[in-house]
């Protein structure tokens, strides 16, 4: 078994999670815009959440090309 695998693993994981918390969070949204029909800031609060993860993910993938944990040929070390 390679070296690199427990990394490239845990990599995978942690983005597939990472997504796996966005689309959560698009569906909740989705939920108390046909709920609420306007009435309360929960659906807003939901697509906040959306962003901000959205962004951590995109600032994650940019540290840990840095870090050399991924590079950007696709493959992850």
């Amino acid at each position: 078994m390679p070296a690199y695998l427990p990394r490239a693993e845990s990599m995978r994981i942690v983005v597939a999670i990472a997504f796996l918390l966005i689309i959560a969070s698009l569906g909740s949204a989705l939920v108390f815009m046909m709920r609420d029909r306007g009435n309360s800031k929960r659906m807003v609060y939901s697509l906040t959440v959306r962003i901000g993860l959205s962004v951590a993910l995109f600032l994650f993938i940019l540290f840990a090309n840095w870090m050399g944990w991924i590079h950007s040929t696709g493959r992850l070390y």
